[in-house]
């Protein structure tokens, strides 16, 4: 017996479906865009602003760095709207990591432990330049979960303006859409990474 033919979808169903489509997009995204927009803005609640890191003015997205993860796949497939269980990641960028680097590096793992419950939401990666053997040889003990990414090009990724890591080392916040929307230096402290984290997370239920 044939198959009753399916009767065709009209465009009144398909205009429905793509209301539907936007309702639930908005839903699930709609907080954490107005709450980025009021964070950076202080739109509605100006004296909410207190953010101790630098804010990238406007965000970049981590796509422009042009990196690879330690699986080789492009980093910025790990975010976007789309991607079930995007993170936020703290990445620690630095030419040969020296002493300051490796501030930053216990900085990013001490910060990471301090979210509690809300550490899974946080990953932490580094784009290192070199490293000297005495760190290497200590870094699966100190930064097993320190993930080391890899440039695409195999040249140095075009950071963000004011950010040069051969100079000083930084660490960069992406958040789970994938923009470097803060970064924080030497002269931050892991207590103030930790407020500015926790404020972020709190104005935001995605990542």
């Amino acid at each position: 017996m044939a198959e009753p033919t399916k009767a065709p979808t009209s465009p009144e169903q398909v205009r429905r479906g793509r209301r539907m489509a936007l309702l639930l997009f908005a839903v699930g995204f709609g907080p954490m865009a107005l709450a980025t927009l009021m964070y950076y803005t202080g739109w509605m609640n100006p004296n909410a602003v207190s953010s101790h890191g630098i804010l990238v003015q406007p965000p970049v997205a981590v796509e422009e760095l042009q990196l690879n993860g330690a699986d080789g796949e492009p980093l910025t497939k790990r975010f976007g709207p789309e991607v079930e269980g995007a993170e936020w990641l703290m990445l620690v960028a630095a030419g040969t990591c020296t002493v300051q680097c490796e501030e930053l590096l216990y900085l990013a793992r001490q910060v990471n432990i301090a979210l509690g419950k809300n550490a899974d939401r946080l990953s932490r990666a580094a784009y290192l330049e070199q490293i000297p053997s005495d760190l290497a040889a200590r870094w699966d003990d100190e930064y097993a979960t320190m993930e080391k990414l890899e440039s695409q090009s195999g040249s140095a990724p075009a950071w963000p303006a004011g950010v040069d890591p051969a100079r000083a080392p930084e660490i960069l916040l992406v958040d789970p859409f994938g923009n470097i929307m803060m970064r924080f230096n030497i002269d931050h402290t892991g207590k103030e990474m930790l407020k500015d984290l926790k404020q972020l997370m709190k104005l935001s239920q995605i990542g």
